[in-house]
């Protein structure tokens, strides 16, 4: 994903979702201690470090050691170091891998139910580590954006497996396990995982389409505000790259 650095861009969304909830842990806290953040998949650290830089305590747990090595190169150069940890380790170890503290106060999932082997069981890992009342931010790659993205591609015959098959992938060379529809993962996180959903939005729904920047002061803010809306309003919102779903374990806050 290219960012646009005139303008706020796709990813904000998520980013504001993120920053609300992290937000009302500090309003309950008092602003006593920083949030506790878990992020599962992380890698080198493209949401670690920035929420670091906000003043969180994050732990990221990833299987491989390289990218954790990019981790806490970009901690450092980013003067947080001290603020992020990197556990080698993948979604089965989390029961081990969490302090024993009540558990997170946001867990992240971000480009994990992509690849793991058993969905449902990554799922429920993530509910269990985090706190009661804390949430869940899953973002998962979505299915007819890809069956869409191959059709303009002239890759048709991809579209049509993937449209075709229950996972949503084009064949034996797709390097994702599965993609998925926002019924799905509302599915998964509700009746799998024991949370409640709260938000469910398109992550890229148009901006992939839009060759560059449009024109003029406001182009760049237009196609923003677009884009906003577009995230919120079905059926557009299942059209996009990738769903974004906020979920709560149930429980006290």
């Amino acid at each position: 994903m290219t960012a646009r650095p005139s303008a706020p861009t796709a990813v904000d969304a998520v980013a504001r979702a993120l920053r609300d909830e992290l937000d009302a842990v500090r309003t309950r806290a008092g602003g006593s201690a920083a949030p506790r953040v878990l992020d599962v998949g992380g890698g080198s650290g493209t949401w670690a470090v920035p929420l670091a830089a906000q003043g969180c305590e994050v732990t990221v747990v990833d299987s491989s050691a390289n990218a954790l090595a990019v981790l806490r190169s970009r901690a450092r150069d980013a003067g947080v170091a001290d603020r992020v940890r990197a556990v080698q380790g993948d979604v089965d170890a989390l029961a081990d891998i969490a302090d024993g503290n009540g558990g997170a106060d946001l867990v992240l999932g971000h480009g994990l139910l992509e690849y793991v082997d058993d969905p449902v069981a990554a799922v429920r890992a993530l509910a269990g580590a985090a706190a009661p009342g804390s949430a869940v931010s899953v973002l998962v790659a979505g299915r007819w954006a890809a069956v869409l993205g191959r059709v303009v591609a002239g890759r048709v015959a991809e579209a049509r497996r993937l449209l075709a098959d229950p996972l949503g992938r084009w064949g034996a060379g797709d390097p994702l396990l599965r993609r998925m529809d926002t019924d799905e993962v509302r599915a998964l996180l509700e009746r799998d995982g024991g949370l409640v959903v709260e938000q469910v939005r398109g992550h890229r729904v148009l901006a992939d389409l839009v060759p560059e920047t449009p024109d003029g002061p406001s182009g760049a803010a237009d196609l923003a505000a677009l884009e906003e809306l577009a995230g919120q309003t079905p059926p557009l919102r299942d059209l996009a790259s990738r769903i974004h779903v906020v979920a709560r374990r149930p429980g006290p806050r």
